[in-house]
């Protein structure tokens, strides 16, 4: 099979898979031109209120495959900076499954979903500084605001993989399992996702990437929605809400 980006929708989460095994799941410029085009069809589905994005067989990305850098660096960097932004601009909320390494480009795209939930072994590394390559601008303040400035230096600096553990401990990833628990803790937690207001979750990742201007906007799509209403009334009746509000379908 050649190397590509996989999908598949089961109960309302989209699984993307990043599959090249030959190069430990390395990213090659067709694959990173072809995520934003999968994500912007997987925003439009209202069936996909959430999206897991994780690597084939026991490794998760080993970053860029490094014949496309030699070829065009400039143009490989401006795809990876494109998928990045478009997975981070995703409206509804995106996890990384991560097995085994996830390093460089791999890195730049865990750390773009919003949450990353990691099996015991894995190995996390930024390594630009190991091929003298300038790490862009947008990936450093997205790994400076997940691991603070000192951490994100550490990494950037040295090019060293961290283990589970210090990943953990610096905000890198938010949940380590062991690795035959990774599989059913994602899926138990994409059903939390997908039950919670898509509303809620929308307006909550845009104040989180720092604009804050749009409080009314939401509020008020609140009210038009029925989100609050429904929300209200399953507390008080005590039975599950059931939100209605689409990204995929909001004007």
């Amino acid at each position: 099979m050649e190397p590509q980006l996989l999908h598949s929708v089961t109960d309302s989460v989209a699984t993307v898979v990043i599959h090249h095994p030959a190069k430990r799941n390395a990213m090659t410029a067709a694959m990173w031109g072809s995520l934003p085009p999968l994500l912007e069809t997987l925003a439009a589905d209202p069936e996909v209120r959430a999206v897991v994005l994780t690597g084939a067989g026991a490794t998760f990305c080993a970053g860029a495959d490094i014949s496309t850098l030699r070829e065009s660096p400039a143009r490989a960097q401006q795809l990876a900076v494109a998928a990045e932004e478009a997975l981070a601009a995703f409206p509804k909320p995106t996890l990384a499954a991560v097995r085994g390494h996830c390093v460089g480009g791999g890195a730049q795209l865990a750390a773009a979903c919003d949450l990353r939930f990691a099996g015991e072994g894995a190995r996390f590394g930024v390594t630009p500084a190991k091929l003298g390559i300038v790490y862009p601008a947008s990936a450093t303040r997205r790994l400076v605001s997940l691991v603070g400035p000192a951490a994100a230096k550490y990494l950037l600096f040295s090019g060293e993989l961290i283990e589970t553990s210090r990943a953990l401990r610096t905000g890198l990833v938010d949940e380590v399992l062991p690795e035959d628990e990774l599989d059913e803790r994602v899926a138990e937690f994409t059903r939390v996702l997908v039950s919670r207001s898509q509303l809620t979750q929308a307006a909550a990742k845009e104040f989180a990437t720092g604009r804050t201007d749009r409080d009314a906007h939401w509020s008020e799509r609140a009210r038009a929605g029925g989100e609050a209403a429904e929300g209200v009334a399953a507390f008080l009746e005590r039975r599950t809400p059931r939100f209605t509000w689409s990204v995929s379908t909001s004007p």
